[in-house]
C-alpha cells in the first residue's frame, strides 16, 4: 500500500534499495521435527554412549537426507548433548612412612591380584595381611570381587579378630569407593593410600602378592613345563610315567 502511495513499483523499490524481490517475497515454511526427534530418541535408547556424530552416521545409513545443522539443533533442544565427564581426580596422597607396627591390629595392608584360568577366563584375588606379623588375614577368590564385596570380607575378618587401626592401600576403584570410606568412618578405621603408581609404599602386601603367585600360581595354575619356548614346541614331553618315576618320593 506504501509503494502504491509513492507511486513506485515493487520492482522499483527492490532496485532502488538493492534487494532481491525473491527475498522480499520469502515466507518461512514451518518444517515439523517429529520424524526427527522420533529417530533420535530411538538411538538414545539403543547406543546412550555415543554421541551426535556416530548418531548422524547412522542417520545418513537410514537413507534420511536431513541437513547436520538442522539435525544438531534439534538433538541439542532435546538435551542429548550432554557434557562428558572427564577422568576423577584424585586428591593428593600423602602416606604415612612404611613401618612395622608395634602390635596386631595395628595396620593392615589389602590388594589385588589377578590372573587367567588355562580356560582363558580372568579371576581376582582380594588379599589382605597384618603388618605387624605378616600374617595372611584372608585371600578371597572370585571372578568379581566389587566394593561391596571387599566390606563384607573385612566385617568377615574383624568378626574374630577385630577391626584395624589403619589400612593401606592403592587408588583401586574399590578402595577409593563410597562403600569402603562410609564402613571405614563408622568403625573409626584411618584408609591410608599410597601415591599413585608408588607401589613399593605397600611394599608389606606386594611381598606376600609375590610369594603367593610363586608358590601357588605358577606350580599349579599356569603349567611352565608346558608353555613352548621361544615360540616353538620342546623337544621332550612329561608323561603320567616319567612323571610318577620322577615324583615318587614327594
Amino acid at each position: 500500500m506504501q509503494l502504491q502511495q509513492q507511486g513506485l513499483s515493487q520492482r522499483a523499490a527492490c532496485r532502488a534499495v538493492a534487494l532481491s524481490r525473491s527475498v522480499l517475497a520469502y515466507q518461512r515454511r514451518e518444517q515439523g521435527d517429529e520424524a526427527i526427534i522420533a529417530v533420535l530418541q530411538e538411538l538414545a535408547e539403543r547406543f546412550p554412549d555415543r554421541g551426535f556424530s556416530k548418531y548422524y552416521k547412522l542417520i545418513r545409513r537410514r537413507g534420511h537426507d536431513w541437513n547436520h545443522k538442522r539435525v544438531h539443533r534439534v538433538y541439542c533442544a532435546l538435551g542429548l548433548n550432554r557434557r562428558r565427564l572427564g577422568k576423577k581426580r584424585l586428591p593428593p596422597r600423602d602416606p604415612a612412612p612404611l613401618a612395622v607396627p608395634n602390635e596386631v591390629n595395628r595396620s593392615w595392608s589389602m590388594d589385588f591380584m589377578s590372573d587367567a584360568l588355562w580356560c582363558g577366563r580372568r579371576f581376582r584375588t582380594f588379599n589382605v595381611a597384618d603388618d605387624f606379623n605378616r600374617e595372611v588375614l584372608v585371600i578371597e577368590i572370585d571372578l568379581n570381587l566389587p566394593a561391596a564385596r571387599v566390606v563384607r570380607v573385612l566385617e568377615r575378618i574383624a568378626a574374630w579378630r577385630g577391626y584395624p587401626a589403619r589400612i593401606r592401600m592403592d587408588n583401586g576403584p574399590e578402595f577409593i569407593a563410597g562403600a569402603l570410606a562410609d564402613w571405614a568412618q563408622q568403625h573409626g578405621v584411618e584408609l591410608g593410600f599410597i601415591q599413585p603408581g608408588r607401589s613399593m609404599q605397600n611394599a608389606f602386601i606386594e611381598r606376600l602378592n609375590r610369594s603367593y603367585r610363586e608358590a601357588c600360581w605358577t606350580c599349579t595354575c599356569s603349567r611352565p613345563w608346558m608353555r613352548p619356548r621361544n615360540g616353538r614346541r620342546p623337544g621332550w614331553r612329561i608323561t603320567t610315567k616319567s612323571y610318577r618315576t620322577t615324583h615318587s618320593a614327594i
